[in-house]
Formats: structure tokens, C-alpha cells, sequence
């Protein structure tokens, strides 16, 4: 399910009035520090590379004479994660550059994100096909998509994306976190001091789109600190009468750079074809791109 996202020109915020204490910040106020939050965020996150340890599970349930059958296929990346923005492009991407695939080398340990980059004259467009291509061809089963990157909801927090959503503050704060593993580490409970916003893409074109280009809107919701505009927990749901998917995504300090990253990914797609797609990443090793 391949994704086109659509940058637009920036609009007047929605956004639903929530009944503030004299003592704390508005709705408005915190997404303000949240789109501050995220610009820095895509500066800093963009001069790091990670290491992920990704596994995909694939299961099917055959209809017809085969009916109640399934297939079960799993498969563990291991790949080195970076956040590009190609000239040209209007935001930011991830860029998945995969090592090893169930154990099995599949490459020299060496980026390959200059030569994808290196035509100057392809348009920013060709640039960000390539790199969404290539971040996706290593994914378990038919359905099609290259949404399964970690950072991929921040970019709806930033300035000019955040016209293009309704934000609502929530009473209740608690976690959906695709439940396809024990959260044992814990790391998507939220705190107290945690704000949760509701989100829900209202304007057209959407962001991520379908493999005919049609719309496909997201909602979901953030935990954020009121006061600093942190993002410490993201959630993804978009889909229609023919797929669906949500993406969980949990982020904690890296001292070293003193920056919130992503350590964890847990997503979920099913298709009306009888397709159930999970998987977990983790994040690790976190290192100037130079090194």
C-alpha cells in the first residue's frame, strides 16, 4: 500500500477549546511548543543514524475451499535508520537502509543513501520515490505500504502540517498500543503529567494516500509534555473499507544527545483479503551520521 504525502501551504489551526486551570497552558499554547518541538527535533534526530532490530509477522486466512487455513511467515530486519530531507522536498523522511534480513547479510555494512541521493538533477519527487522504495522493499506481505517508519506521525505536529488537523485535549490518557506483545519495559504507560491530544486529519489531499491516490485519513493521538512541547508518545490509525493500520510509536531520553528518541514501534494492518500484518521494532546504538 504505497504512500504519497502531499506538503500544502499553511492554514489556520483547528483547534477544540479545552477547560484550562488559571496555572496551566492552553490547547493552543501546547501545540505551539509541540510544532517548536518538532522543528528541532527533525534538526537534531537528522545528524543521528540508529540501529533497528525489526520483526514482521504475516498471517492469512484463506477463504473458500482452503477456508480457515493460515499461513504464518515471519521475518527480522536489521537495518540502520536515518531522517532525511531531500533537496527540494517540502518535509521530512526515514529512510530505512536494511543490513540483514533473518540473519542473512544482504549488503556491505555501508550507506547507500548518497548514491540514492546523488543525481542532482533528479526533482525532489524521483528523490523521495527512491527513498521510499527502498525503506520498503524488505517488508513481509502483500500488503503494500511504507508508512512502518517511527517518526512518520511528529511530522503532523509540525507548523505547517498541524492546519491540516482537528486536536481535541483528552480526559483519558490511556495507551491503545497495538497489542501484539507485553509491554514488560513498560514504555507506553503514560504519566500524569502527560498531556493526551486527539487528532484528526480534516483537510484534502491527505498525507498518506492509497496505491490509486486516494485519500486516506489519520487520527489518532499524542502525549506530550504541556510545558516543553516533548512528544513522548505517538499513535496512527487511517484506513478504509479495504485495509487498515496503526502505528504506535514510544520515545525516551538518549543522555549521549541529550534528545528523545524513539526506542519502540508496534503496528498492525489487516486487509479484507484475510491479511493480519504485525510488528515490533527497537531502537538502539545511536551515533553521529560520520561515524
Amino acid at each position: 500500500m504505497e504512500r504519497r504525502l502531499i506538503p500544502i501551504a499553511a492554514v489556520i489551526a483547528i483547534i477544540t477549546a479545552w477547560p484550562a486551570a488559571a496555572d496551566e497552558p492552553t490547547l493552543a499554547v501546547v501545540l505551539n511548543r509541540a510544532a517548536a518541538y518538532v522543528g528541532e527535533f527533525h534538526r537534531s534526530l537528522s545528524r543521528l543514524v540508529a540501529e533497528e532490530r525489526y520483526t514482521q509477522t504475516c498471517e492469512t486466512a484463506w477463504s473458500g475451499r482452503r477456508s480457515g487455513t493460515i499461513r504464518r511467515d515471519e521475518r527480522v530486519l536489521l537495518s540502520d535508520l536515518l531522517l532525511v530531507k531531500p533537496r527540494g522536498a517540502d518535509d521530512w523522511l526515514q529512510y530505512r537502509d536494511v543490513f540483514e534480513v533473518d540473519g542473512n547479510p544482504v549488503r556491505q555494512r555501508s550507506p547507500r543513501l548518497a548514491a540514492l541521493l546523488a543525481d542532482r538533477s533528479a526533482s525532489a519527487a524521483a528523490q523521495v520515490e527512491r527513498i521510499r522504495k527502498e525503506s520498503a522493499r524488505y517488508n513481509l506481505g502483500s500488503i503494500e505500504r511504507d508508512v512502518n517508519v517511527p517518526v512518520l506521525a511528529m511530522r503532523f505536529l509540525s507548523a505547517a502540517n498541524q492546519p491540516r488537523f482537528k486536536f481535541t485535549r483528552a480526559a483519558d490518557k490511556t495507551a491503545a498500543a497495538a497489542h501484539i506483545a507485553p509491554d514488560e519495559a513498560g514504555v507506553f504507560r503514560a504519566t500524569t503529567a502527560m498531556w493526551a491530544i486527539d487528532y484528526v486529519e480534516v483537510r484534502r489531499p491527505t498525507l498518506i494516500r492509497t496505491l490509486a491516490n486516494k485519500d486516506l485519513p489519520a487520527h489518532g493521538r499524542f502525549w506530550i509534555d504541556p510545558d516543553t512541547g516533548r512528544v513522548l508518545m505517538t499513535e496512527l490509525r487511517a484506513g478504509n473499507r479495504s485495509v487498515r493500520g496503526a502505528i504506535d510509536v514510544s520515545y525516551q531520553s538518549e543522555p549521549l544527545f541529550d534528545l528523545l528518541v524513539p526506542v519502540e514501534m508496534r503496528e498492525e494492518y489487516f486487509d479484507r483479503a484475510g491479511s493480519h500484518i504485525t510488528g515490533v521494532a527497537t531502537y538502539g546504538r545511536f551515533r553521529p551520521t560520520n561515524e
